[in-house]
């Protein structure tokens, strides 16, 4: 009886371990089974639709939809340009070119559509409906230049300043990249973000003249191409790089009073207007007029 067991729980062991065997070979294991996790996409058709969010569900289709629309309508080159004015703002949240696209059709849609609601069925609406579509069309452009505009300036404000610190880094001793690590961490704003992305571009393998190129191209401020192309050339010629720090520091403090300078030459043509328009009026009522008051008084008074 007990060479029966024995014999029994063998061949179950033994078919046990076929079945094993069989079915996990077809299956890749080990490194080969980890790339094949991770290189492997998923399919949107195998997820329900219940389970992605709100962004993949319908934002996502339905500007890719206008972006056709809107690429149709635009001229070549388009997306180049919105690309550029994405880097002059920073390239704010997720957005892209291609999602630019997509709110510039929707927006035309979108318009399109009030205009032709307020001006009704008629030639009138029609006429809105266009109006409301070209508003909707440029609307996302608008607001992506402000907001580049923006951002350019408030670069430009808070250049000095971190030169001044680079300058001093550099003359007490630090090396250049220390330098910029040491300002992006102390300063704030748009020039810290874009000292950090020039060290990132350099610790990935880019030659300094080249990460900063690349910052001259997403700027617009002239005093920071100007900076960028006294670096690169101290780099090629192998100049002193705290001497150049230096002068430009020294320089970017004077256009930097030259400007302020020059807005407070523009106050008074700036404030005229409003002077003649809304303080004047007051001035007048307030001088002239009680004494107009007592002329018409007197004469009145005098005519009966």
């Amino acid at each position: 009886m007990l060479l029966i067991v024995g014999v029994v729980a063998i061949a179950g062991a033994l078919v046990t371990l076929v079945v094993a065997l069989s079915a996990g070979a077809g299956q890749t294991t080990g490194v080969a089974r980890s790339l094949e996790l991770i290189e492997k996409s998923v399919n949107h058709q195998e997820v329900s639709k219940s389970d992605l969010p709100l962004m993949d569900r319908i934002v996502l289709p339905a500007l890719a939809r206008t972006r056709s629309l809107a690429a149709k309508l635009s001229p070549n080159g388009t997306q180049d340009g919105l690309t550029k004015r994405l880097d002059l703002a920073g390239n704010p949240g997720t957005w892209t070119a291609e999602r630019i696209m997509g709110a510039k059709g929707a927006a035309l849609i979108v318009f399109a559509l009030i205009g032709f609601v307020l001006g009704g069925l008629s030639v009138r609406g029609l006429l809105f409906a266009v109006i409301g579509a070209a508003l909707g069309f440029f609307l996302p452009d608008l607001l992506l230049m402000n907001a580049g505009q923006k951002r350019q300036e408030e670069l430009r404000l808070g250049l000095a300043d971190a030169l001044d610190m680079l300058t001093v880094c550099v003359e007490a001793g630090q090396g250049f990249d220390a330098a910029l690590m040491q300002v992006a961490k102390s300063t704030t704003g748009p020039i810290a973000g874009e000292f950090a992305r020039v060290l990132s571009e350099i610790q990935i393998g880019k030659s300094r003249g080249e990460a900063f190129s690349s910052l001259a191209k997403r700027t617009s401020v002239t005093e920071a191409k100007t900076f960028v192309s006294a670096l690169v050339q101290a780099d090629r010629l192998g100049l002193p790089i705290g001497a150049v720090l230096r002068e430009q520091s020294n320089q970017m403090r004077l256009v930097r009073r030259q400007r302020a300078e020059e807005k407070a030459q523009k106050v008074p043509v700036k404030i005229l207007f409003p002077m003649l328009l809304f303080i004047f009026p007051a001035l007048f009522i307030v001088i002239i007029g009680p004494g107009a008051i007592r002329i018409v008084d007197t004469f009145s008074g005098g005519g009966l």
